[in-house]
């Protein structure tokens, strides 16, 4: 009798744990698939610029892991404002996103008091997109060669020299905007909507000087512009000769432009879960790293909670930048 109740027990636990197995696959696959619909990628730059054409070339192979179309819809304005917005009010299914930067998420709050959305309240992080070298750029003949010899001229003529950046609160205008603090410079800023713009101002004579990012500056160096040097901590792989601004003489200086993907913030933990692990997945390709280089941006990923706790940080350090240097919107 005890063997055969044994036996009896025995069977009852095979299945049940072949049951549970089920169960588990079946709650895996479930939370594996993806709404259906295409999948909008606002991108808050306008066409052409390097981060637009990293959105071009993650979108179809984030589409081709979702099972889903992603279609890119550029919304540029108020430094990512306009792009934000939507977003941030759009249903959260899914299937509509922002690739914004490190400007939109972290200086709007302090620039615009009756903004219409919440970057942190309104917006859900996904993960970093991909890191952004910023450089200083003139043209060949504006007579300086170097960071010493532009801060020397600044001086020399106070609110007369013009800096264009791709809008008012991105992360090139914080960086000229500490880079005038840090200098005891004035210069004169013009907003552009774009860093592509802000290059073809440059280009025209219409300000002297550019803050913006690498991969739309690089294609003109050598021949027509001049860099005087990067601003992060180190040097970027895309041009190892350019020195960091703190190697040329301006020690402690620092400012990176990041970009990140972000969702409505009611959007659905497992959606978030799946976004962020595809993303980061096609981040790490092989294929995708030597696209971004090409472009002058370096691929980054992150957990959505890391993605939280930098724009956390940098809303604080930019928001003091902000108030020191008395930027008001345009």
């Amino acid at each position: 009798m005890d063997f055969l109740q044994n036996k009896v027990v025995g069977r009852r636990a095979v299945l049940a744990g072949l049951l549970s197995v089920a169960a588990s696959a079946a709650a895996a696959q479930g939370s594996g698939a993806y709404p259906t619909g295409p999948v909008r990628l606002i991108v808050i730059f306008p066409p052409g610029g390097g981060t637009d054409a990293a959105a071009r070339l993650v979108a179809p192979k984030l589409a081709e892991r979702l099972g889903q179309p992603v279609i890119v819809d550029n919304r540029p304005g108020m430094a990512g404002g306009i792009g934000m917005a939507l977003v941030a009010k759009a249903a959260p299914d899914g299937r509509t996103l922002v690739l914004t930067s490190s400007g939109g998420l972290t200086a709007l709050t302090s620039l615009y008091k009756n903004l219409p959305f919440s970057p942190e309240k309104d917006l859900a992080p996904v993960s970093l997109f991909g890191v952004s070298p910023l450089v200083i750029a003139v043209r060949n003949e504006f007579p300086v060669s170097n960071l010493k010899d532009l801060i020397r001229l600044a001086k020399q003529k106070p609110g007369t020299l013009a800096y264009g950046s791709g809008g008012n609160g991105t992360a090139p205008h914080l960086a000229g905007e500490l880079f005038k603090l840090m200098t005891g410079t004035d210069l004169l800023h013009v907003p552009f909507k774009g860093s592509g713009p802000a290059v073809v101002g440059l280009l025209g004579g219409d300000v002297q000087l550019v803050f913006a990012d690498m991969g739309t500056v690089r294609p003109y160096l050598g021949n027509r512009l001049k860099a005087i040097g990067v601003l992060g901590k180190s040097r970027t792989p895309t041009a190892p000769d350019i020195p960091t601004l703190s190697e040329a003489g301006l020690p402690g200086y620092e400012a990176e432009g990041w970009f990140a993907v972000m969702a409505p913030a009611a959007t659905p933990s497992p959606i978030i879960e799946r976004l962020n692990h595809e993303l980061v997945t096609v981040l790490n390709s092989s294929e995708v790293r030597a696209q971004f280089s090409l472009a002058g941006m370096e691929p980054a990923s992150s957990s959505p909670e890391a993605l939280a706790k930098r724009i956390a940080e940098d809303t604080a350090r930019w928001s003091r930048v902000i108030k020191a240097a008395n930027i008001k919107p345009d």
